[in-house]
């Protein structure tokens, strides 16, 4: 991990490049477990990297590890989406914040782009890879310094991408719990 962190930042001192290399580097390395199929469910950031996938959540704790060891602070910023697109079910996204000198807390959405889904590092503007919809859609707010437990334990208990995708976590109320 640390390898990687100090690989992405090498040649830059300045915390915005060294976040999107981060930002970047996570979210076309990474595979994302449902689009490409992968096994297994990751959920440590040590596991995302070595295994080379991971659902948002995880890609999230990886972006997050790497930033934060260079010097860099980073959070857990999550979204409650349609899973199909079309209202009903719902489930969590999970993406990070990075706290940047020139602009402050900032987010980004390390899940991989593909067609429909454009994710990008331009601070200030934030272009995350999914956009509200329906009423009962909603980007929280809240920045937490550790993942919700309701995502962990969701990565821990499923061990393939298609169990994992039939029991995505969900949040049904207005807010998050305070970190």
């Amino acid at each position: 991990m640390r390898a990687k962190a100090q690989e992405l930042s090498t040649g830059s001192r300045d915390a915005q490049e060294i976040a999107r290399r981060c930002f970047e580097w996570v979210r076309d390395n990474i595979q994302h477990s449902s689009d490409f199929r992968r096994n297994p469910v990751t959920c440590n950031a040590s596991d995302v990297l070595r295994e080379g996938t991971g659902y948002c959540y995880a890609k999230s704790h990886l972006l997050a590890a790497l930033i934060r060891a260079n010097g860099i602070s980073a959070g857990f910023c999550y979204q409650r989406l349609s899973i199909d697109e079309t209202g009903p079910p719902y489930s969590l996204h999970g993406l990070n914040a990075v706290h940047l000198p020139e602009y402050g807390w900032y987010r980004i959405d390390p899940r991989g782009n593909k067609p429909g889904v454009d994710a990008q590092f331009s601070p200030p503007i934030e272009q995350l890879a999914f956009r509200i919809v329906f009423p009962e859609e909603q980007l929280f707010p809240q920045i937490l310094a550790d993942p919700l437990p309701v995502v962990v334990n969701a990565l821990r208990t499923h061990s393939t991408w298609d169990a994992m995708y039939r029991n995505l976590p969900d949040w049904e109320f207005t807010s998050l719990p305070e970190a």
